[in-house]
């Protein structure tokens, strides 16, 4: 009897430190390579560095680009980061990406980040940080500006998708709802049929004319 409680209450623990342990945010960039990450469909490119512990895509590059991929797909997560953005600088974190369409925003919602105050032309709401872009605006403005720190988190759990920027939330949906549908069906997105349709797929992080550093990126599969 004795015996079978002790196999009991260690089975108990083991359980515990498991369901502890993947609940625990997990890095996915060591701040020394780029281990578990590769370009967009292995296209070449001289964009992505690692410098001084940072992730570092220099957009405005003269060589080859391509955008920054995760080797993992992940379905249901919360992903953290922090970033910065040049004076005048675009880019983006896209999620859900699959590799079949020409270009990961073709099948990626995609979490703008973006210089709002300092960029060169006109843009609209859903074209600034934290938008879905081209699909939800931000509801406020949570950002900091060109050259400091943002925090942002991605909440992607059974279709439910929050992002979040420095403690604020700014979006939330309802992927595949009549409202994304809705919303898909009329605006830049309903010629792209892969577009958000993706349960499961890469992270990718956008190379799109203007310098990015990223760090602290860590990941809690839901």
């Amino acid at each position: 009897m004795k015996t079978r409680f002790c196999l009991l209450f260690l089975l108990t623990i083991g359980f515990g430190l498991l369901q502890a342990q993947s609940n625990k945010l997990v890095p996915i960039f060591d701040g020394k390579t780029l281990a578990g990450w590769r370009t967009f469909q292995n296209k070449p490119s001289d964009s992505w560095k690692v410098v001084g512990g940072l992730l570092y895509g220099n957009g405005l590059n003269k060589g080859n680009h391509a955008d920054l991929i995760t080797e993992a797909e992940y379905e249901n997560f919360k992903l953290v980061f922090d970033w910065k953005i040049s004076k005048g600088g675009n880019s983006g974190l896209l999620y859900m990406v699959n590799e079949q369409s020409d270009a990961s925003f073709h099948s990626g919602p995609e979490y703008q980040l973006l210089d709002d105050q300092g960029y060169p032309e006109k843009i609209e709401n859903w074209q600034k940080t934290g938008a879905n872009y081209a699909m939800q605006a931000p509801a406020m403005d949570a950002t900091l500006p060109a050259g400091k720190w943002n925090h942002t988190v991605i909440i992607v759990n059974r279709g439910r998708v929050e992002h979040w920027l420095n403690g604020k939330r700014v979006v939330e949906y309802e992927l595949w709802s009549d409202a994304w549908n809705k919303a898909k069906a009329a605006g830049k997105w309903k010629d792209y049929p892969q577009y958000g349709m993706s349960k499961k797929g890469h992270i990718a992080i956008q190379d799109h004319g203007g310098d990015i550093w990223m760090r602290n990126i860590k990941i809690q599969e839901l």
